[in-house]
């Protein structure tokens, strides 16, 4: 009998680049793959850890999408600035929701998601060495991004105490000599805080006195928010403030990818020059159907926000029963709460996880601030975090007869 060929397992010799340094893989990426695995193995896991928006985009969204795929001229290269239609309608959705004025022709760059504008900004602005602020708690992109640019990462520490706001004073006192970027996030992820009228403002002034590019993260604009903020309306912003927005959350087309950047000319037209080499363009159909979604009216949101307002009364109830406490006021796509005592949210997460098959999100993955802090997405349907609430609930239950167990929550 003839010995069939094997292929010797292969050991990679070629060591990696410098530029990747610390970084490591992103954490959901490795935790849906244990997820997988463990649903493999047949398991009944409840995802609350993403924010994934569960929900299809308007009907009339779709249609758009699926009538212009139909058009042969469809599928060519597009513009690296995107479709003038597209641009035109990111321009009036800023000025009716935000009152905003943006040229669509120079200040509206549209990007295949706002995560990847993270990186085309890193890239396009900072040199090896350049600091830049990043938010402790925050979204672990902007450290990443930073550290595969060359940047070095400077942390700002948020709390509770400060409303998850930044210490401007203190930043100031410590010196910013080396400051090229800030990173800021509002209403803020992970922790649900909006910034407060006179914020902005500050902010602004703040970064032209030091040299700074202020860049505001606002995915989360017009989920359980009572009004819409854009960093732009603040008069002179365009000098020194870009801002990222996106609809992955609030017109539920995560998996589309379309964000935009918004600012002024010269900082757009230098994040082009990375961008460009980037990528080809994105799909028309998709940026044609994406006009549609920026059309939508007030009632639109209404809804949405009628269904999350909802899911967040059962993941309040998820955090009660947990025994963490949270602020009731706070908007976004998730529930942040800080753990009982002195645990931590990696424990509470994995008890979660490997003893009753419910997967949270641990805060220390945005940094150390959020160690003792876990975050519920509302992506879930209510019969989801119900089920979920009675399986944490049976755990609780059972610590209360066994007082000597209640290190679990």
């Amino acid at each position: 009998m003839k010995k069939a060929n094997t292929i010797p397992a292969v050991r990679p010799v070629i060591p990696v680049s410098d530029r990747l340094g610390d970084t490591k893989e992103y954490y959901f990426s490795t935790k849906l793959r244990e997820i997988a695995a463990l649903r493999a193995a047949g398991k009944d896991i409840l995802n609350l850890g993403i924010g994934s928006p569960d929900l299809p985009p308007a009907p009339e969204v779709v249609a758009a999408l699926t009538e212009s795929a139909r058009s042969e001229d469809a599928h060519g290269y597009q513009p690296y600035v995107g479709r003038p239609e597209l641009r035109t309608a990111f321009s009036s959705w800023y000025a009716r929701y935000f009152g905003v004025t943006l040229d669509p022709d120079t200040e509206l760059l549209p990007l295949m998601g706002s995560k990847e504008g993270i990186m085309h900004i890193s890239m396009a602005f900072l040199n090896p060495g350049d600091e830049v602020l990043v938010p402790n708690p925050g979204y672990p992109t902007y450290r990443s991004a930073t550290e595969l640019a060359g940047g070095v990462v400077r942390s700002y520490d948020l709390s509770a105490a400060s409303d998850w706001l930044p210490d401007l004073e203190v930043l100031e006192s410590a010196g910013l000599d080396r400051v090229k970027i800030m990173w800021i996030n509002y209403p803020h992820m992970p922790t649900g805080a909006t910034a407060p009228p006179d914020f902005f403002p500050r902010l602004v002034d703040f970064a032209r006195r030091n040299g700074i590019l202020l860049v505001n993260d606002n995915p989360y604009a017009f989920i359980l928010t009572d009004s819409v903020q854009s960093l732009l309306s603040v008069p002179g912003a365009r000098e020194v403030a870009l801002e990222l927005s996106s609809l992955s959350k609030a017109q539920n087309m995560a998996g589309w990818r379309v964000g935009v950047l918004a600012g002024a000319e010269e900082y757009l037209q230098t994040v082009l020059r990375f961008k460009s080499n980037m990528d080809s363009g994105m799909f028309l159909p998709v940026q044609r159907a994406a006009a549609v979604a920026l059309g939508l009216g007030e009632d639109w949101y209404t809804k949405l926000n009628e269904t999350y307002r909802r899911r967040q009364q059962v993941a309040f109830r998820i955090m009660d029963t947990l025994g963490c406490t949270y602020d009731r006021q706070q908007v976004g796509l998730f529930v942040w709460a800080k753990c009982a005592g002195s645990t931590d949210g990696y424990g509470t997460c994995d008890r979660a996880l490997y003893d009753h098959d419910v997967f949270l999100t641990p805060g220390g993955i945005f940094g150390s601030a959020g160690e003792q802090y876990v975050r519920i997405s509302l992506c879930s349907t209510e019969a989801e975090l119900l089920q979920a609430l009675d399986r944490l609930a049976v755990s609780a239950a059972s610590d209360d007869s066994q007082p000597e167990s209640r290190h679990s929550w």
